[in-house]
């Protein structure tokens, strides 16, 4: 399997490749040249998640060296469970928090830093690696790569612009992590990021390379859950579910179209973002504009340009393409807190603000429908938004509890990315 640059000015790489880099030299995010077919797959045969992973993700590494170790990596990596919960009428969650930092970004991360290591090892380099954040990704990077040898990484966050409970996952690790505080927003910090890979010199002095979801050892293990979720969801009623996904930069969206190209069986894929409607507008007017971000109760959902629209835009590359394939809603904060309180009043189960958009535009657009909600953090992450409205405590998982009592340390700079090497 070879990968291409979204703006093809740059040769073909295979996936070790691809995955060391992170964005390519022209200043594309990585794509496969071609989907496999995963119908064939032996689903009844199929033990554990893991398993499951390493049949979905195999085609992807033909003809790469971390091909062979590619079994091991997923039973490393996605050792915590992946429960699809039933809901409400006809529709499932799909609980993506039990990993190390109770967030999904524990699957991308996990996989990308036992690959990474793995490379290094066999290239006996080093490598520094730059990721920006608005919310959950610094801290699963971050609780992924810690200890991890010939491995450096620089955590970049908004101030201000994450709970603290968050915050406190960025900043807690020490050793090989180092975490910046911005003065600006998560725009900001993923235009640091960017403008230090385009900085030919640097970029070549640190041997540089990203842990953010342009990168596409992220993306393809979260397409594995898309996979697992549809299937079993197909397999237990015979419909085909619309997956509902809180969105921000847009890759775990681009994770279920590519696991919906491999031929995993899914209705549609439905976007619900917050105030932050560059994606919402693009539809409704066919004109692309990027924007500074808003900030909003879901706060880890505040992009106001998301990098992953070009993956999107390889796969859809007109606006009618992208209107047929791809449905978005906006939900507003007093919605946000609307959805919360009215779920919990109705079963007592208790969403995360993400997770409350994705169930605010199911409840509005496809009530009664075969539907998956996509559940992207743990409630416990946002206590001082979801404990006022439901008016009790959010118990804390046993693996958040454990970062919330380490040592806070990070260093405050300007949003100008020379200060990251200062």
């Amino acid at each position: 399997m070879q990968y291409s640059s979204t703006r093809n000015n740059t040769k073909a790489v295979g996936a070790s490749e691809a995955i060391m880099q992170g964005l390519a030299p022209d200043g594309g995010l990585y794509i496969p040249q071609s989907f496999p077919n995963l119908a064939h797959l032996p689903y009844g045969e199929i033990s554990s998640y893991a398993e499951l992973a390493f049949e979905v993700l195999a085609p992807f590494f033909e003809g790469d060296p971390l091909l062979s170790d590619l079994a091991e990596i997923c039973v490393e990596a996605f050792n915590f469970p992946v429960p699809l919960t039933p809901f409400a009428n006809k529709a499932m969650v799909l609980e993506l928090f039990w990993g190390p930092t109770a967030a999904f970004k524990d699957f991308g991360a996990r996989f990308l830093a036992s690959c990474m290591q793995r490379i290094l090892s066999k290239r006996g380099e080093q490598l520094t690696i730059l990721v920006a954040t608005s919310g959950d990704t610094g801290g699963a990077v971050a609780a992924a790569f810690a200890g991890k040898q010939n491995i450096n990484v620089k955590v970049l966050f908004p101030k201000g612009r994450v709970s603290a409970r968050q915050q406190q996952q960025l900043t807690c690790w020490g050793g090989n992590i180092e975490a910046y505080e911005v003065d600006g927003s998560f725009d900001d910090c993923q235009r640091m990021v960017k403008e230090a890979f385009m900085d030919t010199g640097l970029s070549m002095a640190h041997n540089l390379s990203s842990a953010n979801s342009i990168n596409l050892g992220r993306l393809l293990p979260q397409s594995v859950y898309y996979v697992y979720a549809s299937q079993i969801y197909y397999g237990s009623f015979g419909k085909r579910p619309t997956i509902i996904i809180p969105s921000g930069n847009v890759g775990n969206a681009t994770a279920a179209y590519w696991a919906h190209a491999m031929g995993a069986p899914i209705e549609r894929i439905a976007l619900a973002v917050n105030e932050n409607r560059t994606i919402v507008d693009y539809l409704t007017s066919g004109t692309y504009e990027g924007r500074a971000s808003v900030q909003t109760l879901a706060n880890a959902m505040d992009v106001g340009a998301p990098s992953n629209m070009e993956r999107l835009f390889s796969l859809f590359p007109t606006i009618e393409a992208m209107r047929s394939a791809l449905s978005a809603w906006s939900v507003s904060d007093e919605a946000i807190r609307k959805t919360i309180v009215e779920v919990y009043k109705e079963s007592g189960y208790i969403l995360c603000p993400h997770t409350a958009t994705a169930e605010r535009v199911r409840r509005d657009h496809f009530t009664g429908q075969d539907a998956i909600i996509v559940s992207t953090a743990h409630p416990a992450k946002f206590e001082e938004t979801v404990e006022p409205l439901i008016g009790t405590t959010v118990d804390v998982p046993p693996q958040l509890a454990d970062l919330l009592d380490k040592k806070s340390e990070y260093r405050s700079i300007n949003a100008d990315y020379r200060l990251l090497f200062g």
